[in-house]
């Protein structure tokens, strides 16, 4: 059955614009189709069409099908953006998939990308919750300074994966399930001396995904995965 994404489905029961649009020219639903409609919320609802009109499909019938209260632990990565953007679509599409809260696009000294615009990334995010059903819609923050960011970043538990030569620990035995995690992934250049230290002092512990050395949204994802199965074992 066909997924489409309401964030205001129960309070206003017609899909958005751009959803109205797939659903009516692309997909041919008309009225009468059974569809099923995510909040990006936790909840997810069976709908009929009432009102096929591609600039706003109007829906009836609403049904409850899951409510979800979430993982039971966090995950929020902040990324430094990859020159080539294909790349940062693929780690935010998959991501999504293995299941992700929040991602923080952060500028770091040797990022080799300095403007971001979010629309893009958004519009991955809202297709790959659909696609992998899942039932909260991942934050994408605005992009920031690696500097501002830690000026307010909070987790139960805060990591920086870097390639400096110095003591860390795997990911896999640092995580502690259940709780929110916080995972820092650097540029293509890695972060600078200067920026691991700041991370250090804001609470950040340094961590290794393992022996190889890794594109960004290969760590990044390599995180993601390692958060997830950590607590899928712990349960």
């Amino acid at each position: 059955m066909h997924q489409f994404y309401a964030p205001d489905i129960e309070t206003t029961p017609i899909l958005p614009p751009e959803e109205s649009h797939h659903a009516v020219k692309v997909l041919r639903l008309t009225v009468g189709d059974t569809i099923v409609v995510l909040d990006g919320k936790g909840k997810s609802f069976y709908a009929t069409i009432s009102v096929a009109d591609a600039k706003g499909c109007v829906l009836n019938s609403l049904q409850l099908v899951q409510e979800s209260k979430g993982r039971g632990y966090g995950l929020h990565i902040a990324i430094a953006p990859t020159k080539n953007m294909d790349r940062l679509e693929w780690f935010v599409e998959k991501a999504t998939e293995i299941g992700i809260d929040e991602i923080s696009p952060i500028f770091c000294r040797f990022s080799e990308r300095k403007v971001l615009k979010n629309e893009r990334l958004e519009k991955i995010l809202v297709s790959a919750m659909k696609q992998s059903i899942q039932p909260f819609l991942t934050k994408l923050n605005e992009p920031q300074s690696i500097k501002d960011f830690l000026k307010k970043a909070e987790a139960q538990q805060k990591f920086i994966a870097h390639c400096h030569d110095s003591e860390k620990q795997f990911l896999a035995s640092a995580i502690q399930p259940g709780k929110k995690v916080l995972i820092m992934i650097g540029p293509e250049g890695d972060f600078s001396q200067e920026e691991v230290e700041a991370a250090l002092q804001a609470g950040f512990v340094p961590v290794s995904l393992g022996e190889s050395r890794l594109r960004v949204e290969t760590a990044a994802l390599v995180a993601c995965h390692t958060v997830s199965l950590m607590n899928d074992l712990a349960q």
